[in-house]
């Protein structure tokens, strides 16, 4: 399956990790799209640290995957998936039902756990719905007992949460991989330390992002520390640059501005980035392809014009680059 790009050609789905792909989880493809002046070059990921300079800082999303999918059984008999999304409290969620569901509707789920439907998130779109939720553990330990990872149909196959993981994994609160940072390794981590290129790291948990029905992105938890404020703070008095891993780390950097500084923040925000929002918290952008549907794309467009976008993800079309979580990724600098 390949989702078309308007006026160019083809992304391809990438339905198995790199690793199981036959390459190296390092060597997927990365297309480098420079800001000033729009031109393009195509790399391999374990290029990454001959593309910055010395001094600049790295922030990624050290959030881990829970395995957040569920098998539920409607009074009918009926089975259908339930993918959990973002804690509220110790027993109210947001899900995403994989079919339609009733407010008041009861679902009873793996090891005598179940899930009340309360009312959806959203009244017009109803995706996402507040559960009530009945567990035998906490909800972490519950999924790793019963749950599996999210996959969509373009994924045929399953394969371990171990592959929704990212080296940076610390912090567990992930329904979706923060996938941008997927193909880092410690090749790559000691080479950038080599460049002279730093890292801090910030959380924000990732929610359900259903591709098939783009929307408004949900309200998620995240926390930038003390030590992470600090450094990026530091580099931007500096004059260097900061990249953020991923549209997550966009979202939590530019929830956590105060009086143009990044400060230690946490909670939730429901922070939405488009081409009208002025980015002030990073320079730079690598992060994977997606579908051009996609809430993410908004995000890109705060770093490049809709113009110099379309031409990126036309040359990586005729070049036969994957996108979704598995796929190739993009560096904006």
């Amino acid at each position: 399956m390949s989702v078309a790009l308007k006026n160019g050609p083809a992304l391809l789905d990438a339905t198995a990790p790199a690793e199981r792909r036959g390459i190296a989880r390092d060597a997927v493809r990365m297309l480098v799209t420079s800001r000033a002046n729009g031109t393009h070059t195509h790399a391999r990921f374990h290029e990454l640290p001959s593309f910055l300079k010395s001094g600049d800082l790295l922030v990624v999303n050290d959030s881990a995957t829970l395995p957040a999918a569920l098998r539920a059984q409607r009074s009918s008999g009926e089975t259908i998936a339930l993918h959990v999304s973002t804690a509220i409290d110790s027993r109210i969620f947001m899900v995403e039902p994989r079919a339609a569901v009733l407010c008041g509707e009861e679902l009873q789920l793996p090891h005598g756990a179940s899930a009340v439907m309360i009312a959806p998130v959203e009244p017009d779109r109803p995706r996402l719905w507040y559960a009530w939720m009945q567990l035998p553990l906490p909800m972490p330990q519950y999924l790793m007992q019963a749950g599996t990872p999210i996959s969509y149909g373009y994924v045929p196959h399953a394969f371990p949460l171990s592959d929704y993981q990212t080296i940076f994994a610390a912090a567990p609160g992930s329904s979706e991989m923060p996938s941008a940072a997927r193909p880092f390794t410690l090749r790559v981590t000691d080479a950038l330390r080599h460049r002279g290129v730093e890292i801090a790291r910030i959380t924000l948990h990732c929610g359900v992002a259903s591709f098939e029905a783009p929307e408004r992105p949900a309200s998620e938890r995240y926390a930038v520390s003390a030590a992470a404020a600090a450094q990026i703070d530091a580099a931007r008095r500096d004059g260097r640059r900061v990249i953020a891993v991923g549209t997550t780390v966009v979202r939590a950097l530019e929830s956590a501005q105060y009086e143009g500084q990044t400060v230690a923040a946490a909670g939730w925000t429901d922070l939405v980035i488009d081409d009208e929002h002025a980015v002030t918290a990073a320079d730079g952008l690598l992060t994977g392809f997606h579908d051009t549907a996609a809430t993410h794309q908004w995000i890109l467009r705060a770093f490049l014009p809709r113009d110099v976008l379309l031409e990126a993800y036309t040359v990586a079309g005729e070049a036969g680059y994957y996108q979704h979580e598995f796929g190739d990724v993009h560096l904006i600098v």
